[in-house]
């Protein structure tokens, strides 16, 4: 991959992540509106950036891969 496919990969993904984490958001913000406790902790939102690769260390390997 080039290094503008691996630009746009990362940024694809990020926004995939960010797709998804608004969505626990949200449904924390719904759960807590009515008394119920949240469905999503500080671990559910850390897995989603391993889930989709986007933690520094694996950003930095497909830069470092990227030709």
């Amino acid at each position: 991959m080039t290094r503008e496919e691996a630009i746009a990969y990362v940024q694809a993904q990020t926004a995939c992540a960010t797709i998804e984490a608004m969505g626990m958001v949200a449904e924390n913000a719904h759960r807590q509106a009515n008394g119920l406790s949240i469905a999503y902790g500080v671990e559910q939102f850390h897995a989603v950036i391993e889930r989709y690769g986007i933690h520094h260390n694996a950003v930095l390997k497909i830069f470092q891969e990227a030709s």
